[in-house]
């Protein structure tokens, strides 16, 4: 290694490099940057990781990184302070194709929900694919499976549901994966909403009427909260709200007598938006959810949710020419 001064550019990548490697080694660095830089030890696919949980700039991951000691639960913090919401991408990139598939008893007191991928939303709307999908909610509601595996090997139609997607796999020509499910048995009454096949949402309501039920359903996949109510959102997340908040005021020059006082205030407006019965009712915003159910004399005991692909990242970038094309650009700046 040949040493240079300690200013010399950050930006380079060796051709090459793997992505457990350190981020941007390289025998162009000094001892003394390159001992700061594995002190954090952030690698090439650590960085990709959290730009692809953000969508933030490339060389803000990294910055990111490395002020969080490669914490990327904290580093994705420090990107939220830095660049608000833009840091949080939610489902906007999920590429995932597939079908959700919902399932209720005729007396509405069992019921499922499953997700089925596939690799093209082509296949996605199949009949013979869609078929499999609403045979198979339906083993998840009758048979009560109790993992994938056990779902995979009952019986349809004379044989295993495993050789009935193995089969259809042949035929297509396509890989297809029966991803998760959920099987409920209500504390009331069951209702559904689907929307576009992508969307699926099963409810649990006690009291109220099945109209009720089913505008909720449609609320919950219009606005996909997170939980039920204040209980079910984890204190970390709480917690994390509030230190982005305090950090946010400061940064904007509030006085510390005021900080924890925003932080209230942020907590309580993220709760807001998460939970259930605390976000304005879709289809009249005046009211809640929770003051719509208390007007019907309802409450949701439970509720899933799912959405097509959700967590699952199938973009390909070409991180290494990104890499490159950043370090033409500081070469030219």
């Amino acid at each position: 290694m040949t040493p240079v001064a300690d200013d010399a550019p950050r930006t380079a990548y060796e051709e090459g490099a793997s992505d457990e490697a350190p981020f941007f080694e390289s025998k162009h660095y000094s001892p003394t940057y390159l001992g700061r830089l594995n002190m954090a030890a952030i690698t090439a696919a650590m960085v990709k990781e959290l730009r692809l949980k953000t969508d933030a700039p490339m060389m803000e991951c990294k910055k990111a990184l490395t002020e969080a000691d490669g914490d990327m639960a904290k580093a994705e913090e420090i990107l939220r302070v830095k660049l608000g919401n833009k840091a949080t991408k939610a489902a906007s990139r999920i590429t995932a194709e597939g079908v959700v598939a919902v399932y209720i008893s005729e007396d509405r007191k069992v019921g499922a929900i499953l997700e089925v991928n596939s690799e093209t939303d082509f296949v996605a709307k199949n009949p013979e694919f869609m078929q499999m999908a609403k045979d198979a909610v339906r083993l998840v509601a009758e048979k009560n499976p109790a993992d994938l595996e056990a779902l995979a090997a009952c019986e349809l139609n004379g044989t295993t549901l495993e050789a009935v997607r193995t089969g259809l796999v042949g035929k297509i020509g396509e890989n297809m994966t029966f991803r998760r499910f959920a099987r409920v048995e209500a504390k009331g009454e069951l209702a559904s909403y689907v929307h576009g096949s992508k969307i699926g949402v099963l409810v649990d309501m006690v009291g109220g009427t099945q109209e009720v039920a089913h505008d909720i359903a449609m609320h919950i996949a219009a606005s996909k909260p997170k939980a039920l109510d204040e209980s079910g959102v984890a204190a970390e997340a709480i917690e994390s709200e509030r230190r982005i908040a305090i950090e946010k005021a400061r940064e904007a020059g509030k006085p510390e007598a005021m900080l924890e006082r925003i932080a209230e205030g942020s907590v309580k407006k993220f709760l807001k938006e998460v939970t259930l019965v605390n976000q304005p009712f879709v289809k009249d915003d005046k009211k809640s959810v929770g003051e719509l159910l208390k007007s019907a004399g309802a409450t949701v005991a439970a509720y899933q949710l799912y959405i097509v692909g959700e967590g699952i990242e199938k973009r390909q970038d070409d991180f290494a020419a990104e890499v490159a094309a950043q370090v033409a650009a500081a070469k030219n700046a």
